[in-house]
């Protein structure tokens, strides 16, 4: 990559002090001072003479002092060295000692107190003002102000320009991570890196992989909270910033940048402008994919329809076919504010798995067909908070049965926690453990009436009489056991219960019912 670097927003130090006509003097040695001291940056020239002038000083400025405060009482090693120490803790610059105003020369303990805390001081000498020193800090500031505006539009110019290419949103990334020589990832509404720039960006490099896998799973979070939101977070090893792309509760996905340096105020205006177009681009996919989610559901309506071929040719040419049979089908009713990112979600997969993966919205649902191989696709829906019921694997000519069977599998997974029910598991229950989770049950309670009436009446145990003695199938002494009272009891309130619903019991038909109706209000315990 050949970044278009920027300039600096201030001046180094060693800039300034090379300013022609200042005539400055470094009297502590590059080579004695910290790696990196005199290429710190220079915000501002501040004059004072006062024994601690910090609480009027800010990081990175330049203090001037005629050294006033130093006086025959005050000249001490001492009071040297807590003068520098408070400046070093506040994180000045450099020092400039002006000579012939007060004394000749710099103090020999002032150079050895600033190289003890790693101080650049510089000698002014009589002829250059200190408003001198200021005035040219002040042009070097506003030159590189100019030159970083300069670059500012110039490189959202070279990104405007890459937005127009046939593939936009690459290009820009792309263009981005030029300008400002940064990594530059996007991630998709499920989290999932969707394009990295440059390409090689992490070839052989474990500390930005490390920030990258970083980044995604800051970018997971995000898209979970399902709100617009930016973040910065300094990993070590680089600065990552992190902006989610698209609307609230329709985030279009993540993008990230890392760097060794974190972006200025120039760079951030930069990617501001590519946030936009990043957005703009995401939200014309979106359209387009609402048109081929219409063609989808088109497509799986002529499958239920018996038009298998019709439907096979057409996917074919768009979407690389429909998966091999046998195929599952699963079904999931995805809230209205998760649906868009569901679908992208789903698009992005049959992209990567062509042939694979077939999806198609109905109604409120979203229906997902899968081979074999794309099984663990399912489990991704879960990540979404969504209940899935899957089918059992069926043959293209019995699709409908199969939706039904995955339609009753999402009833049962509604009932607990987001996840996924097979409908193998309903149909190893039986029949009618499932009439416990349909209509059946006013039915039931409305069968048992007189019974549990008769119950609440007259405090008997009638309906748990009949429970037990069906239980023991239908035999008393064993049901007698069971209930601790003698058979003949037993015998008793059956012949009862057979008066209050005038049915004989005695005949599998009529135990069989009441057996049925007991299991849908709730009075047997599913298996």
């Amino acid at each position: 990559m050949s970044p278009s670097v920027a300039p600096p927003l201030l001046p180094p130090l060693r800039r300034l002090l090379a300013q022609p006509g200042l005539h400055l003097r470094l009297l502590t040695m590059e080579t004695d001072l910290p790696a990196g001291a005199l290429d710190q940056p220079v915000d501002w020239v501040h004059s004072s003479d006062l024994p601690d002038p910090t609480p009027f000083l800010s990081t990175s400025q330049m203090l001037l002092t005629t050294g006033r405060q130093f006086t025959s009482d005050t000249t001490t090693d001492a009071f040297y060295t807590g003068y520098t120490e408070r400046l070093a803790d506040l994180g000045i610059a450099c020092l400039g000692f002006g000579t012939e105003v007060v004394r000749d020369g710099t103090p020999d303990a002032l150079v050895a107190a600033c190289l003890a805390r790693g101080i650049p001081l510089v000698e002014v000498p009589y002829g250059t003002p200190f408003i001198a020193v200021a005035r040219a800090a002040g042009d070097l500031v506003a030159e590189l102000r100019f030159a970083r505006d300069t670059w500012t539009l110039a490189a959202q110019r070279a990104i405007s320009l890459a937005a127009l290419r046939p593939d936009g949103l690459s290009a820009t990334l792309s263009e981005l991570s030029r300008q400002l020589g940064h990594w530059v990832a996007l991630f998709d509404p499920s989290g999932a890196l969707d394009r990295v720039f440059p390409r090689d960006a992490f070839t052989g490099a474990s500390a930005s992989r490390s920030s990258l896998d970083r980044a995604q799973r800051e970018a997971g979070r995000m898209l979970r909270r399902g709100q617009r939101a930016s973040l910065s977070v300094d990993d070590g090893a680089e600065t990552l910033s992190l902006q989610t792309l698209g609307r609230r509760d329709q985030l279009r996905g993540v993008l990230a940048l890392g760097g060794r340096t974190a972006l200025d105020q120039a760079g951030q205006e930069v990617v501001t402008s590519v946030i936009a177009l990043a957005g703009l681009a995401l939200e014309q996919n979106t359209a387009l994919g609402r048109a081929r989610g219409h063609l989808r559901s088109g497509l799986l309506h002529a499958q239920l329809g018996g038009q298998v071929e019709l439907a096979r040719t057409i996917s074919a040419e768009l979407w690389g076919g429909f998966p091999v049979e046998p195929v599952r089908i699963a079904v999931t009713e995805p809230p209205p504010e998760r649906l868009d990112a569901l679908t992208e979600f789903l698009e992005l997969r049959v992209e990567e798995r062509g042939g694979h993966v077939f999806y198609a919205r109905a109604g409120s649902s979203v229906v997902v067909c899968v081979d074999s191989s794309a099984g663990p696709l399912l489990g991704d829906l879960v990540g979404f908070g969504l209940h899935v019921g899957v089918s059992d694997p069926a043959e293209y000519r019995s699709l409908p049965r199969a939706l039904a069977q995955a339609r009753q599998a999402l009833e049962r997974a509604q009932e607990g926690e987001p996840g996924i029910v097979a409908f193998e598991l309903i149909s190893r229950q039986g029949v009618l453990a499932f009439l416990a989770r349909t209509d059946a049950s006013e039915v039931g309670r409305a069968a048992l009436a007189p019974v549990s009436s008769h119950d609440a009446a007259h405090g008997t145990a009638l309906l748990a009489t009949v429970r037990v003695w069906l239980e023991q199938n239908g035999q008393f002494g064993p049901a007698a056991d069971a209930l601790g009272v003698h058979r003949h009891t037993v015998r008793a309130r059956i012949g009862q219960v057979e008066h209050l619903l005038d049915r004989d019991l005695s005949s599998f038909h009529a135990r069989a019912d009441i057996w049925a109706a007991l299991l849908s209000t709730g009075g047997i315990p599913a298996t």
